[in-house]
């Protein structure tokens, strides 16, 4: 297993056993049948493995939601989508290649798809700005978004972001301004949205393309306003207190499920969706298609209505006044 994780680490010495018992038996060139023995390993590595995935922590979901063979959103445009027309430019500074955005077919669905896009190399990811977007990028997104509004396409959104790009030439530009436009506007389209996270989700960067009807996550992807590092720099000012604060946040799927901030989770292949992108998009596929069938039959008012009532109601709490708590 090639970039496996710390918590993997009992599954690799027993796979390294079954090929090292592998390479003697073929080495040797004696007829000694060790498929018995070679069997047993087989059915430990299967059982570690249903052990360590089904109670994975907060952070070791995260620390899955970042693998480096993770599919990213290209890789699902690729499987999951045809006909992918690439559109480029924001049509006032330049193209972001960190949000890569076109027409495409969905199933028998004409839809517009757009998402952020990281970097497989240090090439590619410095083409991609390690899939954290610019101004430029949130408006080439509106600037297509508001294209498929017009042909009345439906818009799925893909994120997979640690967050918006937060440097000089950002700020100089705006990159809160574009965030905030895409919010206000995203409420207002009148076509279907679905967004999916399918690995990280940061802060605003996320919620720049995340207004949607529908929000989905993958199993062990993440959604957060702020990653464990920066919250753990904040509160534990130590960032190796990322393991705590990924399990305080509350911001892998399960719980996000249970809070009502996303609609759906979308199950991952035992040990990640890198293990099987191909099974992991064609359920991804059927998702989609499924919530856009339903999104589809509602009318336009209620649509948008509801579009705006699921957001105004993130961020639940209740008051209580200072007599009675202190009574």
């Amino acid at each position: 297993m090639k970039d496996y994780l710390d918590f993997e680490q009992p599954i690799i010495e027993l796979q390294a056993k079954l090929d090292a018992l592998t390479r003697t038996t073929q080495a040797s060139g004696v007829e000694v049948n060790f498929e018995g023995e070679a069997e047993q390993i087989r059915v430990k590595i299967e059982e570690t493995r249903k052990a360590i995935y089904s109670k994975l922590t907060p952070w070791q979901r995260i620390q899955l939601a970042r693998h480096p063979r993770r599919p990213y959103t290209l890789d699902y445009i690729e499987t999951a989508f045809d006909e992918f027309s690439e559109l480029h430019g924001d049509r006032l500074y330049s193209d972001d290649r960190a949000v890569v955005s076109g027409f495409a077919k969905l199933g028998e669905e004409r839809v517009m798809v757009m998402g952020t896009q990281k970097g497989r190399d240090t090439k590619e990811n410095i083409l991609r700005n390690f899939g954290c977007a610019h101004p430029e990028g949130y408006r080439k997104a509106l600037r297509l978004m508001k294209l498929a509004n017009k042909f009345g396409l439906p818009i799925i959104t893909i994120i997979d972001t640690a967050g918006a790009f937060p440097g000089i030439g950002a700020e100089e530009r705006h990159i809160a301004e574009a965030i905030a436009v895409n919010l206000k506007e995203m409420m207002t389209l009148e076509v279907p949205i679905i967004a999916v996270v399918i690995g990280e989700g940061g802060s605003g960067g996320a919620l720049g393309i995340g207004v949607a009807d529908r929000v989905l996550i993958l199993e062990n992807a993440y959604y957060s306003v702020i990653s464990p590092e920066g919250c753990a720099a904040i509160l534990w000012k130590d960032r190796a207190a990322a393991p705590d604060a990924a399990e305080a946040l509350k911001i892998t799927s399960d719980h996000l499920k249970k809070f009502g901030l996303v609609d759906e989770i979308i199950p991952e292949p035992l040990g990640g969706a890198h293990n099987d992108p191909g099974q992991t998009a064609e359920t991804l596929k059927a998702q989609l298609l499924k919530h856009l069938k339903a999104l589809k039959k509602m009318p336009l008012k209620k649509l948008q209505a509801q579009r705006y009532e699921k957001f105004r109601a993130h961020g639940q709490f209740e008051e209580q006044s200072l007599t009675k708590a202190a009574n």
